[in-house]
């Protein structure tokens, strides 16, 4: 098959962790003058923040297969085949030059399908370990693109050694949020001298986050502001004086993170790497239980490189609020590590793999 060497077209979705690291990569290969695509599934959150950003999108269908017994894991192997036969023939019809995966299961039919086409393959994990979808792109021949050295132990050594560790994306626009201005969205006065503590669950949101900050609010007020990202489909919270709460931050998100003096969040790899990019001290509450454990290796990343502290397991709010307080209230520590987060090598990440596509149409 003739390849278009002008098309990179991007796969990935599930969580807005597999898009997001995509963008600033996308934004350097449109602006050389090459053309980008992108393949999601039909109703994933991404196929709105892609479009939003004006990518062209295809859906395929989509599967998962989980790590336990399940009666869908049969099913959805209808889909995946299903999505396996309708990359092929969308594939075969852009001919791209180069296919990125990004993440997630939707990745799989697309990454199988380049590979019979002949078509060069890149999947980028994001996570110290790597997810299942990254494993079986691996094995369908794709080239690793790591976001950190220690990633390399997790892999086969054939696939180590043909790995490179390129870190994390971090969406350009993040790098150009105002503090004063980030103040205003949390509704803080100028003369307010109240830190403030920016709250993110992720895209999707997090009970177990909200649930430390909402009942802890009454004392955290007293000392900190708050701005609370509650995710889509939780439970609304009322704003009050030194609180404000939103389902999902998009455009305010550049500024209300040049403004937080400390953040409060999942352990996502694109949290790990958006906070260290913006010098933003972090508390991670790690998703733990039925996960790979991928978050909590994320947070213990960060936390030795000095600028994050991981909230323990099972965590009473009272613990919750004494991790807080200690930090807040020690100008020193929450010094040190902002410092520590702007040492961690979070810029340059999309330059380096811009550069490795070219080399790979």
């Amino acid at each position: 098959m003739t390849r278009n060497s002008n098309l990179i077209i991007f796969t990935g979705g599930g969580t807005a962790g597999h898009v997001f690291p995509a963008f600033p990569v996308v934004e350097r290969l449109r602006t050389s003058g090459r053309d980008v695509a992108w393949i999601g599934s039909p109703n994933g959150m991404e196929k709105d923040l892609v479009e939003k950003a004006g990518i062209r999108y295809y859906s395929v269908p989509s599967g998962k297969l989980r790590r336990y017994f399940s009666l869908k894991n049969f099913t959805d192997l209808f889909l995946i085949l299903a999505g396996f036969i309708k990359s092929v023939f969308l594939l075969g019809r852009l001919r791209p030059g180069v296919l990125v995966s990004k993440g997630g299961f939707v990745t799989v039919p697309p990454v199988a399908a380049a590979g019979l086409l002949g078509v060069p393959r890149l999947t980028h994990e994001s996570d110290v370990d790597p997810g299942l979808a990254t494993r079986l792109n691996l094995r369908l021949g794709a080239r690793p693109l790591l976001a950190y050295e220690d990633t390399r132990k997790y892999l086969s050594p054939a696939h180590a050694a043909r790995a490179d560790v390129v870190g994390n994306p971090v969406r350009d626009e993040l790098l150009t949020g105002d503090r004063r201005e980030g103040r205003r969205i949390a509704g803080l006065d100028p003369a307010d001298p109240r830190p403030l503590v920016l709250v993110l669950g992720g895209s999707l949101g997090a009970l177990e986050v909200n649930q430390y900050i909402t009942e802890s609010l009454d004392e955290i007020l007293e000392l900190a502001a708050v701005v609370h990202q509650t995710g889509p489909g939780n439970p609304a919270v009322d704003d009050r004086p030194g609180y404000r709460s939103r389902s999902f931050f998009s455009e305010e998100l550049p500024h209300l993170m040049a403004a937080a003096d400390l953040a409060v969040a999942r352990s996502g790899a694109g949290a790990i790497w958006e906070f260290a990019a913006t010098g933003t001290p972090a508390v991670f509450i790690p998703l733990r239980g039925a996960t790979r454990g991928d978050q909590l290796l994320n947070a213990e990343m960060a936390q030795q490189a000095g600028y994050s502290v991981t909230l323990k397991e099972n965590a009473t709010p009272g613990e919750f609020r004494d991790v807080l307080f200690g930090i807040l209230e020690d100008r020193k520590t929450l010094n040190e590590m902002a410092a520590a987060a702007k040492a961690f090598p979070a810029r340059g990440a999309a330059d380096t793999m811009t550069k490795i596509i070219k080399e790979s149409l």
